[in-house]
C-alpha cells in the first residue's frame, strides 16, 4: 500500500475541494496516483460536488420524522427555494429524518448510517443528489428526542409537504397519563415554541454567555449606581429577561393568562397524571447561516458598465 502523507491529501483537497477523507480515500484507491486520484473523485461525483461547496447554502426545508416516544428532526440546506420543491431533494430530506430515528442523534451518525437497502450512506447519497441536480447542499444538523412514557409531540410550520416545512419542532412531554390527550397539548406548545422561539426550557438552560451578556448591558444601562442598588437591578432584570424567552416561563401564546407551567399543572387533571415537559427542539431554516447579498440592481448595471 503506498504512503500517504498529509501533503499528498491538501494537495489533493486544493486541487478538488474534496473533503479531507474523501480525499485519503481516493489516494489510497490509486496508490498514490494524484492525477487518477483526482479522476477517481470525479468519476464519484465528489470534486463536482465539491466544487460547489463554497456557494452559500440557506435555503432547503426542515423534516420531522415521529414515532410516539421518540422522534427526529433535521434540517438539509440547498442554495435556492426552486431545489427545495424538486421531488428527489424533499424524498432525501424526508428519508434522512425517518433514518435519523435510529441513530444516535448526532450528525456524524446520521451522515454514517445507510439508506435502507442500499448501499450508500446518507452522506454518500446527498453528495450524488449534489451532483446530479448541481447545487450545493448541506446536512446542517439533526436532533433526537425519546422519552420513557407519555410523547413527543411535533410540529411543522410553512409546511410544504407532510413532515416538511420552514420549521420544525419537538417537545417532550413525560407522563403515564392518556396518550391522545398528551399529543394535543404537546402539538398545542410545539406551535407555542414555533411561534415564541425560547432560548431554554428554563433559566438553569440558558447559556452563561448570554447570561454575562444580559448582565453587561443592565449594568451599563445603570452606570454610577451604587453596587448593592445595581446588584439588585442585574437581578431583577435578569428575572425579566427569564420570562422572556425561556420555555416553561414564557406565556402561552394560546392563553396569555398562563404560563408553559401552569398550563402543565392544569393538564395533569385531564391526562390523568402528572405532566412534566423534559425538552423541546426548535430548528428553523437557514438561521444563523450570513446569506451573500449581492450589489442591488442599479449597482449592478454600473458595475457592468464600468462605471463603478
Amino acid at each position: 500500500m503506498a504512503n500517504i502523507t498529509a501533503a499528498m491529501v491538501k494537495e489533493l483537497r486544493e486541487k478538488t475541494g474534496a473533503g479531507m477523507m474523501d480525499c485519503k480515500g481516493a489516494l489510497n484507491e490509486t496508490q498514490g496516483d494524484l492525477e487518477a486520484a483526482v479522476d477517481w473523485l470525479r468519476k464519484k461525483g465528489l470534486a463536482k460536488a465539491a466544487k460547489k461547496a463554497g456557494r452559500v447554502a440557506a435555503e432547503g426545508l426542515v423534516a420531522v420524522e415521529s414515532a410516539g416516544r421518540h422522534a427526529a428532526v433535521v434540517e438539509v440546506n440547498s442554495e435556492t427555494d426552486f431545489v427545495a420543491r424538486n421531488d428527489s431533494f424533499q424524498a432525501f430530506v424526508r428519508e434522512s429524518a425517518k433514518i435519523a430515528l435510529n441513530t444516535d442523534g448526532t450528525l456524524e451518525g446520521l451522515q454514517a448510517a445507510h439508506f435502507p437497502g442500499a448501499s450508500e450512506t446518507v452522506s454518500e447519497k446527498l453528495q450524488a443528489l449534489i451532483a446530479t441536480i448541481g447545487e450545493n447542499m448541506n446536512l446542517r444538523r439533526v436532533a433526537k428526542l425519546e422519552v420513557g412514557k407519555g410523547v413527543i409531540a411535533s410540529y411543522v410550520h410553512s409546511q410544504v409537504s407532510e413532515g416538511l416545512g420552514k420549521i420544525g419542532v419537538l417537545v417532550a412531554l413525560e407522563s403515564e397519563g392518556d396518550v391522545d390527550a398528551l399529543s394535543a397539548l404537546g402539538r398545542q406548545i410545539a406551535m407555542h415554541v414555533a411561534a415564541t422561539n425560547p432560548v431554554a426550557l428554563d433559566a438553569s438552560g440558558v447559556d452563561a454567555t448570554t447570561v454575562e451578556r444580559e448582565s453587561n448591558i443592565l449594568r451599563e444601562k445603570n452606570a454610577g449606581k451604587p453596587d448593592h442598588v445595581l446588584a439588585k437591578i442585574v437581578e431583577s432584570g435578569l428575572k425579566s429577561y427569564y420570562k422572556e424567552v425561556t420555555l416553561l416561563e414564557q406565556p402561552f401564546v394560546h392563553d396569555g393568562s398562563k404560563t408553559i407551567s401552569q398550563v402543565l399543572k392544569e393538564a395533569a387533571g385531564k391526562v390523568g397524571a402528572p405532566v412534566s415537559l423534559t425538552a423541546f427542539v426548535r430548528y428553523a431554516l437557514g438561521e444563523g447561516i450570513e446569506k451573500e447579498e449581492g450589489p442591488d440592481f442599479a449597482t449592478e448595471v454600473a458595475q457592468q458598465a464600468g462605471r463603478a
